[in-house]
């Protein structure tokens, strides 16, 4: 079977019509380049060149046999550039793991580092808890995970991509709603409350919990549950009072009104970058230095 090289030969010898200009073009001397032209021949049992001692021309085979050359050249040198930017972390194709909550902050982050640092990368975004990108992040069917602190796994590291404070989610109807300022902590005190689920959003959960507990506050919990979005949701319906990131505030509920909420002590949120400490994605490796903590 031809080579890539007999291919380029052959191409050079039908371009430039003449044995002699075609291997000076390839760096070669003439008789060797003769010589593979005439394998090349016997490997395809046809007739490419007409040959004569004033000229050379291309049968009607060596013309159809042209285009074929070329396009087999091109995929070849494609594949080859596809490869190398491959290796470099120029290319290729980068599993991202994110909460529901983080698709208005981090997500976006990452999307816009990923697009203009690799312009040709192929993200494969999935939406998982925490719990879960962390244990896809472990058997490798995640690169990148977009999760909640803290992290207690070995074979994972992480560092924070961003810290933001807590706002409070109120039904428009809601009396503290239209304060005109700030809903502080104690005010939630009593009030019908959507809580976080202690095992699938139990960094929420955790945190808090902890808010309340140092506020001494004891808000009447309806409902628990795991994503942002639902909480936000069951607000919008005037189920009760919640609690979120003040990214989430960019999801849109004509019956949702966002305070910032002011705390006995500091609490910010936190969304941490989260990958396999011997994951070997090029991708990942070149993406990772632009992502900065905010």
């Amino acid at each position: 079977m031809f080579s890539l090289p007999q291919l380029a030969q052959f191409v050079a010898v039908a371009e430039e019509l003449h044995f002699g200009r075609a291997a000076e073009r390839l760096n070669m001397t003439q008789p060797p380049l003769s010589r593979q032209i005439q394998l090349l021949e016997k490997d395809l049992t046809v007739t490419l060149f007409d040959r004569s001692s004033r000229s050379v021309k291309l049968t009607p085979a060596g013309k159809a046999f042209l285009a074929d050359a070329r396009r087999l050249l091109q995929q070849s040198q494609r594949a080859a550039l596809s490869v190398r930017k491959a290796s470099a972390g120029e290319s290729g194709v980068l599993r991202v793991g994110f909460t529901g909550g983080s698709a208005h902050s981090g997500l976006a982050t990452v999307l816009a580092a990923a697009r203009s640092t690799i312009p040709d990368v192929e993200l494969e975004l999935r939406e998982m808890v925490t719990r879960t990108q962390l244990e896809a992040l472990t058997d490798g069917s995640l690169d990148l995970g977009m999760a909640r602190p803290p992290l207690t796994r070995p074979d994972l590291t992480s560092r924070t991509l961003i810290r933001e404070p807590l706002v409070a989610a109120l039904p428009a109807s809601h009396p503290l709603a239209h304060l005109g300022q700030p809903v502080e902590i104690n005010d939630l005190h009593g009030v019908e409350f959507l809580m976080y689920d202690p095992i699938e959003a139990h960094y929420f959960f955790e945190l808090l919990s902890s808010v309340f507990h140092d506020a001494s506050v004891a808000p009447v919990i309806v409902q628990h549950l795991s994503q942002i979005h639902s909480i936000l949701a069951l607000v919008h319906l005037g189920w009760g009072v919640a609690v979120v990131p003040e990214s989430a505030s960019k999801m849109h509920y004509d019956n949702v009104v966002y305070r910032p909420l002011t705390l006995t002590r500091p609490a910010q949120v936190e969304l941490d970058l989260v990958w396999r400490i011997n994951d070997e994605n090029p991708v990942l490796s070149r993406l990772l230095p632009v992502l900065s903590t905010d």
